[in-house]
């Protein structure tokens, strides 16, 4: 089970954007006038096309330091996010009911630097029942169905399972998620529980759609079950 975590484990409520205003001017020493689209991208697309619409080439030092800047910033930030941010309603139990399936091994799979990630489910609660290790994020490659792979290959290694495609489910809430799911050869549950509606969702080729995720819960029991019933 790979989850992808903004608005569908958790939500910053503005907190991250927040962040990227005050990590740019730390890392370039100029102000931030705009910031590029975030949906469903990964961090170093994010990263690169944010220096350049600002007028900074996206060189691979300027980069890393903008990487730096915002992981700084997310430590300084972890009781404003506590505060403001939120898990949303239903993830610890979903991910609960799922840690104590022995079948099912649960990593992520997100455009979130690695660090950014773990603080922000550090401070939502989350990453307990998560194999952060076992993960694939925004810094590791900037095409996101090259982290479905990456993900397979380290959960393998730490678990000595091989993960096939057909072994693989990725749940995200962008069209984006469903692409890089569909992309890599493995099933995509989509979750309604960000900017992207259900049909549109469904319009994309996830393989199931739930409307929250108390509903998630359920798809992944269809899809347990056709699974069994090939």
């Amino acid at each position: 089970m790979l989850w992808d975590v903004d608005h569908t484990l958790i939500e910053t409520r503005g907190v991250g954007r927040a962040i990227y205003f005050r990590a740019f001017p730390a890392a370039t020493g100029k102000p931030l006038t705009d910031l590029a689209s975030v949906s469903g991208r990964t961090e170093l697309d994010i990263m690169a096309e944010t220096l350049r619409i600002n007028g900074i080439e996206p060189t691979e030092g300027m980069v890393a330091k903008l990487a730096d800047a915002l992981v700084q910033g997310y430590e300084a930030a972890r009781e404003e996010l506590r505060t403001v941010g939120r898990a949303l309603p239903g993830a610890r139990d979903v991910l609960a009911s799922l840690a104590n399936e022995p079948a099912i091994h649960q990593s992520v799979l997100t455009g979130n630097l690695r660090e950014v990630a773990r603080i922000k489910l550090e401070v939502s609660g989350l990453d307990g029942y998560l194999d952060l290790a076992g993960g694939a994020y925004g810094n590791d490659d900037s095409d996101r169905p090259k982290l479905v792979t990456l993900a397979q290959q380290r959960a393998g290694k730490r678990t000595g399972v091989v993960f096939s495609n057909d072994a693989t489910v990725l749940v995200g809430d962008t069209p984006k998620d469903v692409e890089a799911g569909l992309a890599a050869g493995v099933r995509v549950i989509g979750v309604a529980t960000g900017k992207t509606s259900y049909q549109e969702l469904r319009d994309a080729g996830a393989y199931d759609v739930a409307s929250d995720l108390k509903e998630c819960r359920d798809a992944l029991n269809r899809l347990a079950l056709h699974v069994k019933g090939r």
